[in-house]
């Protein structure tokens, strides 16, 4: 299986501002993104980015980067510029890998991808893991998922669902959904074109469109938790903190 991986960068951060380029042990986040998931059996890396200086401090390290368009409404938008612009193929796999999972496991992604090629029912593949503590589940940070019989996703929400009728806390079959995504190339350019549903607007989670619109997304549920996730400085600060403990272990 070949598939490649694109990782969307955007300057422009409400939380973070520069958070592509905060440094975590002297290189840029964007940087150790990209060379972990250098890691994983993907045939490309490529950060999509949006400003000269990403794709400058990409190349200064040996990162392949493309500049893409501002205007971009989505990550998904900015990775499907940048797969027309590789070239790749109708049938290619693409993985979209966020900027800000420094942390990431490799075999996630690698999962990810040979989940989709397995599922020809599906044009996307995502993840999740169980939900562990009630605070989690009631969360609206923490996106959850729900599931058919066939492992595909039937919504996703930052409400707490499935609600537990007859119980407290989160149950047994609640996901926290991973923001990793693998995609058919030739959906993956079709998706900027199809309308935004309502869903979508109202949950502002962008996966909605691909439901709303009758497709399928595949996913692939991990014993474990993917890795910290970087949204905010105390978020920053506590990936420095972790690769100095562990002398950049988990890292890349």
């Amino acid at each position: 299986m070949v598939f490649h991986v694109i990782v969307p960068a955007r300057l422009g951060s409400t939380r973070l501002p520069g958070k592509p380029l905060a440094e975590i042990g002297g290189v840029p986040m964007i940087v150790r993104v990209a060379r972990r998931a250098a890691q994983s059996r993907a045939g490309s890396v490529t950060v999509a980015a949006d400003h000269p200086s990403i794709v400058a401090a990409c190349e200064g390290h040996g990162v392949a980067a493309l500049l893409t368009a501002e205007s971009h409404a989505s990550g998904s938008d900015r990775i499907a510029e940048a797969a027309t612009r590789l070239g790749l193929a109708a049938a290619d796999i693409v993985v979209n890998v966020q900027g800000d999972e420094p942390m990431l496991e490799p075999a996630l992604i690698d999962a990810c991808a040979a989940l989709l090629e397995r599922r020809s029912d599906c044009v996307m593949s995502s993840a999740a893991h169980a939900i562990r503590t009630p605070a989690d589940f009631a969360n609206p940070n923490i996106v959850k998922v729900v599931l058919d019989a066939a492992g595909r996703a039937l919504y996703f929400s930052r409400a707490p669902i499935p609600w537990p009728r007859d119980g407290d806390g989160a149950p047994q079959a609640a996901l926290r959904h991973v923001g990793l995504y693998a995609y058919r190339a030739e959906f993956l350019l079709r998706f900027p074109s199809l309308a935004r549903s309502p869903l979508e607007e109202t949950e502002r989670l962008e996966q909605l469109r691909v439901l709303w619109h009758g497709e399928r997304i595949a996913i692939h549920v991990s014993e474990g938790e993917p890795g910290l996730g970087i949204d905010t400085p105390e978020d920053l600060e506590q990936a420095r903190a972790l690769f100095a403990a562990n002398h950049g272990a988990g890292f890349a």
